[in-house]
């Protein structure tokens, strides 16, 4: 398995080149565009003009405290306003961290096929485009998708089957071996289940509307939680063999009812309402896990690494559609003054539930075009032969890229199973 001096020398310049670029980018970004605010800076905070906010920045950028534009905010400097100092605050640090969720989600597609360069250059690509996709849909459509059904889940979890489908490996199956999961492995992966699973609700509800629409969304994802848990669990004993549980439908499908409920928790979706999309998402990854990603990789050719499409993808479709459902039977008489806080256009007469229900579905078609042509403009990107990959038989193999305890001995033993193998 040894390299060949070019080739060893390129890796060991390609990451730390690439990682003291996007260092740097970000210093200048910092340096020119952010700013200490009232609660932050020493000086100002004694002139007594203070705001409810405690740890905030301005940032000279033209826009507000929304969604929209986050990916140009990090790696675009020409769309910046000079003259238009804004508040940076932390709702923009939020809409920060949903923006990696959904690069979290694409890796997922492609872990262990690609290399740390790869990778970065995949989410540099990826924060772009999840930044125009936000911008479309949060300020252009003004849709709602507090909880990011669209932007987050179904952008992130398409882009990277996409980009999976471009960077297709037919001798995959050289590594098949090392992409199960081990005993220990299993439960060190469950209690990530059970971090995300207990503050999904704060992630939905994060963006809402301070009062009842937080509380809203709070509740109807939990309810929806719960109820995925349990048809994760009904529909794995069903399908699995001898009646027993797959340890990867719980520790995926049983999140899929924060999924489903990303666009739709802060509308009057009803506690019953939140049960049934839960119940049925958690039945659809569940089943995605058992039947559908093999038919993908066989028959389509998408190499779902951590079965992305199950957790993300339909569950993701799936909530934006419920949204389109939803937002059509928004009424005064159900929301009272709080229809104002949801769907405001509705409430100033601009828009009628079924406009607003229209929006939302073309919201919908809007994220699959920009995850499936950003997608395939990455896979392409990253076909780049100067970029370092492993090879087939040694995908999924921690040693390639990383120093482990033991690896020599390791290293021998894979050298003579690529040696048999050729």
């Amino acid at each position: 398995m040894a390299w060949s001096p070019r080739r060893s020398a390129g890796r060991r310049l390609q990451l730390p080149l690439l990682c003291l670029l996007l260092q740097g980018a970000t210093a200048i970004l910092f340096a020119v565009f952010v700013r200490y605010n009232r609660e932050t800076d020493a000086a100002l905070w004694h002139w007594g003009n203070h705001s409810d906010a405690d740890n905030e920045f301005y940032f000279r950028y033209p826009s507000e405290c929304g969604r929209s534009g986050q990916g140009q905010r990090v790696v675009w400097p020409l769309p910046f306003d000079l003259g238009d100092e804004r508040e940076f605050c932390r709702c923009r640090m939020i809409n920060a961290d949903f923006c990696a969720g959904a690069v979290l989600i694409s890796f997922g597609a492609i872990l262990g096929k690609t290399g740390p360069v790869q990778l970065l250059l995949m989410a540099l690509l990826e924060v772009v485009l999840f930044g125009l996709n936000e911008f479309v849909l949060l300020s252009l459509l003004e849709v709602k998708d507090a909880g990011g059904s669209m932007t987050i889940h179904t952008f992130g979890a398409y882009f990277g089957l996409i980009l999976s489908r471009v960077l297709y490996r037919p001798q995959l199956e050289k590594s098949k071996h090392r992409q199960g999961s081990v005993y220990h492995s299993d439960l060190f992966a469950m209690i990530g289940t059970i971090f995300l699973w207990l503050f999904w609700p704060s992630f939905n509800s994060a963006p809402s509307a301070l009062g009842d629409g937080q509380h809203r969304t709070t509740l109807n994802t939990y309810y929806s939680l719960t109820a995925s848990t349990l048809s994760t669990f009904a529909l794995s004993a069903l399908v699995g063999g001898d009646g027993r549980l797959d340890m990867v439908h719980v520790q995926n499908a049983a999140l899929a009812g924060g999924v489903v409920v990303g666009t739709s928790a802060e509308m009057m979706l009803t506690p019953f309402g939140a049960l049934a999309a839960g119940f049925l998402a958690g039945a659809i990854s569940t089943l995605g896990y058992k039947f559908l990603t093999p038919i993908l990789e066989s028959k389509l050719k998408v190499q779902d690494t951590c079965g992305v499409h199950n957790l993300h993808g339909m569950p993701g479709v799936l909530g934006a559609l419920l949204g389109v459902l939803v937002a059509g039977l928004a009424t005064h008489e159900a929301y009272g003054d709080g229809l104002k806080s949801v769907f405001p256009l509705i409430a100033e007469g601009q828009r009628s539930a079924t406009s607003q229900a229209m929006h939302q579905l073309f919201g919908l078609f809007v994220t699959l075009t920009f995850a499936s042509v950003g997608g395939g403009l990455g896979g392409l990107l990253l076909r780049v032969p100067i970029l370092d990959s492993p090879p087939d038989a040694q995908c999924y193999e921690d040693q390639i890229y990383w120093e482990v305890p033991g690896e020599h001995e390791h290293l021998a033993q894979v050298s003579e199973e690529t040696e048999t193998q050729a």
